[in-house]
């Protein structure tokens, strides 16, 4: 318990350190554009990919259970749609990425700190963390809610794909489906959750890549920790944002 809690003091002090005044905004704003496309940019051919599955998986999955002849065909779009906005396209993502953005960022900052290019910066007057980190937490909050919104654009297309060319159901019973009582708060729960995702996947890897010691074994264990702390994360802040902004 007394590990944990240090470990959270550690985090939070290092949050204080990344979001101090900038030394200079012009240094921060390249590496901002930098990071957008490192991180984000990078991140849409994976998010595409994941999504037209996701999406063909649940209207199949939906097709199967609404089997019944009491039960409008209308629906799996429906359950299609909401599935996708209220959880696969900012949750499961969210879990995707904490992979391959969090192990990247990880592995990134701890290699800077055992090869000690970290203590160089500390030597030349530059604060590291928020020289390293901070531009990666900007770029991830303001692109993930982007790749939220393609997600589940991509996401209701692959079920169009599947109720197109399979004989499941009628695209145009799941088009109705799609636009029945569509609530536009949604959406905006959706956004906010793919933004504090992206602030708990960025931060904590930047975390355990800044604080890892030793040799190149290290920093593939700090990069490790961060994908599982960050998934963890994501699904704790997942419930809690669920109660709070839809209940």
């Amino acid at each position: 318990m007394l590990k944990f809690f240090d470990l959270i003091g550690r985090y939070l002090l290092l949050m204080t350190k990344v979001f101090s005044r900038p030394e200079k905004m012009r240094i921060y704003r390249r590496r901002f554009l930098h990071e957008m496309d490192s991180l984000g940019m990078n991140s849409i051919g994976i998010v595409a990919i994941i999504s037209v599955f996701m999406g063909a998986v649940i209207t199949l999955q939906m097709s199967l259970n609404f089997e019944s002849p009491f039960i409008p065909k209308d629906l799996i779009g429906y359950a299609t749609r909401e599935s996708i906005v209220l959880e696969f396209s900012s949750t499961v993502v969210a879990l995707i990425l904490a992979g391959k953005v969090g192990s990247n960022i990880a592995s990134e900052i701890g290699t800077m700190r055992i090869t000690e290019q970290i203590d160089a910066l500390e030597i030349m007057g530059v604060n590291p963390a928020g020289y390293l980190i901070l531009p990666k937490i900007v770029s991830t909050v303001v692109f993930f809610p982007f790749l939220t919104i393609l997600s589940i654009g991509i996401g209701i297309g692959g079920g169009y794909f599947v109720a197109r060319f399979t004989d499941i159901m009628l695209v145009e019973d799941y088009i109705e489906g799609i636009n029945y009582s569509f609530n536009s708060f949604y959406i905006t729960y959706a956004l906010v959750k793919a933004a504090v995702f992206a602030f708990l996947i960025t931060s904590i890897s930047g975390f355990y890549g800044f604080y890892a010691q030793g040799n190149s074994l290290e920093v593939g264990r700090a990069s490790t920790k961060a994908v599982v702390s960050s998934s963890i994360a994501i699904l704790l802040f997942n419930l809690i944002l669920t109660k709070l902004m839809l209940t």
